[in-house]
């Protein structure tokens, strides 16, 4: 005991400084509740203290949680009330529906079966530089429906292959050596994780979270399953993954453009791990289970009778993975980034969703969209300008999360303000939200491990990361639009 870690001050002042002015300084707008506006002072400093790093982000989302109770902004008439909408979140099934997916996920690296698809790829198709980045991007994807740790995934699966294969050419991030093929791979290892981010609401922790947003800002016939959102972002996914490595080679083109060796490197690899074990079985079994549950194929084959809720299909996987020893309750408990995302979760789902049940969000967003609107122009042109300021605006932002959860309900109320049709908005922002990651160095937790490789500069990775935002908001945008529309969800 001692050695503490409390609140570090600087940020935590500034966090306090901050709610306590738009509390007690800042005067309540006209239209707004009260309590509507005590609570927003409560959230801004909770997202001020997450940025800031005043404690870590489950941590902070326990105090803001004791705040809401104790200050009754949700309901001050009863104390019990209070309490009661402050653990709301808990109740919400799409954050279980991340949390035990990280669970399921951890069977990817306690079995080695995500290590076995990376280098499984990179056998068949590594004879060229290029091949080697299309093989991390296949295995990335195919992860993707069953890591919603986007960090776990590029990080922790796909980076150390990467790194390996880099390796073995001779181009390390110390040496000087790194533009053999070290920076183009690393390059094209990061700019993957945004994309198959956006590919599936179980590819990256905060997209349930929009799915929720979405909701409360409009009804329950606006809900986006899981199999809506995989279908909508197929097509200008793969176009987007298609692209990014061409870009990047043109970019940053590596001095090695022909690797004949890493087929057989990579064959070693998979030699040294032996033939699939039954836990790997068991594993690619459970994921296939899971993505025929999530794709709704049991309704579409049997009839409604048969449709399973995706949290529910998350929870039988999970336990086919523990009945079959693939995974022990220890592992589960060992899993700090389950439950700590199920906590921080439940802290910005429930105050976002008070937000909107006071008022507030529909107070603001009818202000920015006013404020568009006396621009005289479209709502297209209006819906791409929210977008855009969305998108950029994650320059100042070390968090997805904590971005999403300030800022994409009133952006997603303003557009429809100006007359956007809800699921064309609401699809454009939820994609924008993973895209958007490719900016910069810290913007998401993938970014900093694969940064901190070394193996590009501070400069390199901003301009593919700026150049790679604006070719995927492109592709997105455009394609992306008329898909849905051939979808018939606007």
């Amino acid at each position: 005991m001692n050695r503490l870690t409390p609140l570090r001050p600087i940020p935590t002042l500034i966090s306090t400084a901050i709610t306590l002015v738009i509390w007690f300084i800042i005067p309540v707008p006209e239209g707004v509740d009260p309590n509507a506006w005590h609570l927003l002072a409560l959230f801004v400093g909770t997202i001020a203290a997450i940025i800031g790093k005043a404690l870590p982000i489950g941590a902070v989302s326990i105090i803001a949680i004791a705040l809401v109770a104790l200050t009754g902004v949700t309901n001050p008439h009863s104390t019990k009330a209070a309490i009661d909408d402050a653990l709301s979140g808990f109740s919400n099934n799409l954050i279980w529906l991340i949390g035990i997916s990280i669970m399921v996920s951890m069977s990817l690296n306690k079995t080695g079966l995500g290590a076995r698809i990376g280098y499984y790829f990179i056998s068949l198709f590594g004879k060229k530089t290029i091949g080697i980045a299309y093989s991390l991007a296949i295995a990335e994807t195919i992860l993707a429906p069953v890591t919603p740790s986007n960090t776990a995934r590029g990080g922790g699966i796909i980076h150390p292959i990467m790194r390996s294969i880099a390796d073995s050419f001779g181009s390390k991030a110390d040496d000087g050596t790194s533009g053999k093929i070290g920076k183009y791979l690393s390059l094209v290892n990061y700019n993957i994780n945004p994309i198959t981010s956006a590919m599936f609401i179980t590819a990256t922790a905060p997209n349930p979270l929009i799915v929720s947003l979405i909701i409360s800002e409009t009804n329950p016939d606006n809900e986006l399953t899981w199999a809506m959102w995989a279908t909508a972002a197929f097509l200008p996914a793969i176009i987007s993954l298609i692209l990014m490595p061409i870009i990047i080679y043109f970019l940053y083109k590596p001095e090695i453009t022909k690797t004949p060796d890493a087929p057989h490197f990579a064959k070693e690899h998979l030699k040294k791990l032996g033939p699939l074990t039954l836990p790997e079985k068991i594993t690619l079994a459970v994921f296939g289970l899971l993505l025929i549950m999530w794709a709704g194929i049991p309704a579409l084959l049997f009839g409604d009778a048969f449709s399973i809720n995706a949290t529910t299909a998350a929870f039988i996987g999970l336990s086919v993975l523990l009945c079959s020893g693939v995974l022990s309750w220890d592992d589960i408990l060992k899993n700090k980034g389950a439950w700590d995302t199920v906590i921080w979760f439940s802290a910005l789902v429930m105050m976002a969703s008070f937000l909107g049940k006071l008022g507030l969000i529909k107070w603001l967003s009818i202000n920015v969209g006013n404020s568009i609107d006396n621009m005289g122009i479209s709502w297209v042109s209006g819906m791409i300008l929210l977008v855009l300021i969305y998108v950029y605006s994650h320059y100042f932002f070390a968090s997805t999360t904590a971005h999403i959860t300030a800022m994409f309900a009133a952006f997603y109320a303003a557009g429809l303000t100006l007359g956007a049709p809800p699921m064309l908005l609401g699809l454009t922002l939820a994609f924008s939200s993973s895209l958007m990651m490719s900016l910069t160095h810290y913007g998401t937790g993938t970014a900093p491990i694969i940064y901190g490789s070394g193996y590009t500069t501070l400069g390199e990775w901003w301009k593919t990361g700026f150049i790679m935002s604006v070719v995927n908001l492109i592709v997105w945008l455009t394609i992306g639009s008329l898909w849905w529309k051939v979808l018939g969800f606007w």
